[in-house]
């Protein structure tokens, strides 16, 4: 400042040329808090580094998890003591993983005799299990491994929700997903080769999220030791690495798809079945074999479309899966991941696998959840770039500037809100679709009469010995016999046999009914120990027990 000629009071200078180099900055408009890490949203409204997860919020996501992990327990530990637990599945692989615990062939009784697990499918994942065996050699310990499976896939659904909205949303994403009616069947089930690829599936879809694409192509490789079908779904992983212009992976997956499904069904399964083939070709709606099936739906698409809405049983399980989930699946490209395993379900010729209270629906419930996530946000960003016509960074840009009407964290937490809402009350409401009602509501919490006599049959067969045994009875023989169901094993290894007359058929590859099985045991010369128990028949004949039952179980 200087003083002017005509007066006292100073006069300003003109500030040097580089004065604005030194002034304050502008302050800018804080990122908004959906916008996690401070970066332009992508165009299907996630960002691609995770936002970091302070400690108070991995405990609750642990809370979470841990009480899942103590329901689905407490329910498969009741199923069990109540003789809920069957030889198909949970005696089946029982035996099948006690085998490699003790470094043998998965030898399965159950499915016949010296029948290899293996030539029925194709799931060398199932040895990740053994090392279970040496610390609790008890079928039981097969519903803790699949408790904490299943569990452990709120992990990635959590992140994968994070790219997206904040933790309270992405906390109930993981929790609905706990209580989603396609883990209530899982568990349900006792245990099922396709539980192990449940989180390895959510973490595929995280992965190819993230932009991790070769970790996504390498996890996708480990669905081929899950079951022989995952070669078709590691096909459709391709197709979404396509999508995703990861060309590169795409193509590597397409190859090890069509490489590993032709190796378990061409190779490793006829090579142990007993008829030399792989058979489980059961889509005789579409045609006699492969070829002329892809012709027909080549063809005749809305035939063969027909076919997948022609049962209620099918049109419920679409129901199930899509409705509650606003139909936004059907917009995000991650159900293509899907849509192999549910279209081999509606297009099989068993109406049993159309029924939405099996295993298989596990793995849809994990792949469909994260594609509605992903559609949501697709349709925030969307909705936001239309706002504000840009078709880049809108989004960020539109909530900053507060021109949005509602804040996209809420549209997801009501929206997971909602999704847990309805497996809360599912639970509370509908056991015949949400099964742990019975375990909540103590509905099984009591044996039955039935169950007692059970018990009792089980208890009168001794160790080491081959036995012929009703199908909710198998699981408690595993462990000390070398046990099958009525039929299967030939007329003259088993020396004990346990009827269950209650039931309608015995299950095996020729069921019996229970008047046929007692007439074989008459004719095979057994003597009844106990007779008609609350309907159970327990024999037992006077032969030498064959050294292959004696040295099943070691």
């Amino acid at each position: 400042m200087s003083q002017s000629r005509t007066g006292r009071w100073p006069v300003p200078r003109t500030p040097a040329p580089d004065a604005a180099l030194h002034a304050e900055p502008r302050r800018r408009t804080p990122a908004p808090r959906w916008v996690i890490g401070r970066q332009p949203a992508r165009r299907d409204g996630a960002v691609d580094t995770a936002p970091r997860t302070t400690r108070r919020q991995w405990l609750q996501l642990g809370a979470v998890m841990a009480a899942a992990v103590a329901l689905y327990v407490v329910h498969s530990f009741l199923r069990f003591r109540n003789f809920e637990a069957k030889g198909y599945d949970l005696g089946i692989f029982d035996q099948a993983v006690r085998q490699y615990a003790l470094f043998r062939e998965p030898i399965v009784p159950i499915k016949g005799v010296d029948f290899n697990i293996l030539g029925d499918h194709f799931h060398p994942i199932l040895v990740l299990l053994a090392p279970l065996y040496w610390i609790w050699d008890d079928p039981r310990m097969l519903g803790i491994a699949m408790a904490l499976l299943l569990a452990s896939c709120a992990i990635p659904v959590y992140l994968f929700a994070r790219r997206r909205c904040g933790h309270l949303p992405s906390l109930l994403a993981a929790a609905a997903l706990m209580l989603w009616w396609p883990f209530q069947a899982m568990v349900n089930w006792d245990l099922h080769e396709i539980t192990l690829g449940v989180p390895i599936m959510a973490w595929v879809i995280w992965a190819i999220d993230a932009r991790r694409y070769w970790l996504g192509f390498g996890l996708s490789l480990s669905l081929l030791a899950v079951r022989e079908d995952m070669g078709v779904t590691v096909l459709a992983i391709a197709l979404v690495l396509a999508i995703k212009r990861a060309w590169v992976p795409a193509v590597l997956s397409a190859v090890a798809g069509v490489a590993g499904y032709w190796f378990a069904t061409s190779v490793v399964i006829p090579q142990f079945s007993p008829e030399g083939e792989f058979g489980y070709w059961q889509f005789t709606a579409l045609g006699p074999d492969m070829g002329s099936s892809l012709q027909f739906m080549l063809t005749e698409p809305f035939a063969a479309a027909a076919v997948l809405f022609d049962h209620p049983l099918k049109v419920g399980l679409w129901l199930l899966h899509f409705v509650l989930l606003w139909l936004l699946p059907f917009l995000s490209p991650y159900a293509l991941i899907g849509a192999p395993i549910l279209l081999s379900r509606l297009f099989n010729d068993r109406l049993n696998v159309w029924s939405p209270v099996y295993q298989y629906d596990a793995i849809l419930g994990v792949i469909f959840l994260m594609a509605a996530l992903e559609a949501l946000g697709r349709i925030v960003a969307w909705r936001a770039r239309r706002r504000t016509g840009d078709l880049g960074t809108g989004a960020a840009n539109a909530l900053a500037e507060g021109r949005r009407r509602t804040p996209p964290a809420r549209i997801f937490t009501v929206f997971t809100a909602v999704l847990l809402a309805a497996g809360v009350a599912g639970t509370a409401s509908f056991p015949q679709v949400f099964p742990l009602h019975r375990t909540v509501t103590g509905a099984n919490w009591q044996m039955t009469e039935w169950a007692h006599a059970l018990d009792r049959a089980v208890e009168s067969v001794p160790d080491d010995v081959c036995v012929e045994a009703a199908d909710n009875a198998v699981p408690h023989l595993v462990d000390r016999t070398h046990v099958g169901l009525h039929g299967d094993m030939g007329d003259d290894l088993a020396t004990w046999m346990i009827i269950d007359t209650t039931a309608e058929e015995l299950g095996g590859w020729d069921p019996l009914t229970p008047d046929e099985a007692l007439a074989r045991a008459e004719r095979l010369g057994y003597e009844p120990v106990t007779q008609d128990d609350h309907g159970i028949w327990v024999l037992h004949r006077d032969r030498p027990v064959d050294p292959v039952c004696a040295d099943y179980v070691p």
